[in-house]
């Protein structure tokens, strides 16, 4: 794997995490149950949609309507 490559991308994903963690209504966040908390915060720090609506017992598109209500801008 080519090292400026791996560099980049890191950095990147460094910068999507900041974006959703800057977009968060981190107040109705820390308001909602653990479970949904636990899951929109797991969705902030990795991007990872799949696996916050599995954490947060929820199909795919009930999370994101979850993650909009939350403010978390979808980063790719």
């Amino acid at each position: 794997m080519n090292e400026e490559w791996l560099r980049r991308r890191m950095e990147a994903e460094k910068e999507a995490r900041e974006m959703r963690r800057k977009s968060a209504d981190w107040n109705f966040i820390n308001s909602l149950p653990p479970k949904l908390r636990i899951a929109l915060e797991y969705y902030v720090e990795t991007g990872d949609i799949y696996n916050g609506a599995k954490l947060a017992g929820l199909a795919v598109d009930e999370f994101n309507e979850l993650r909009i209500k939350a403010g978390i801008i979808a980063v790719d």
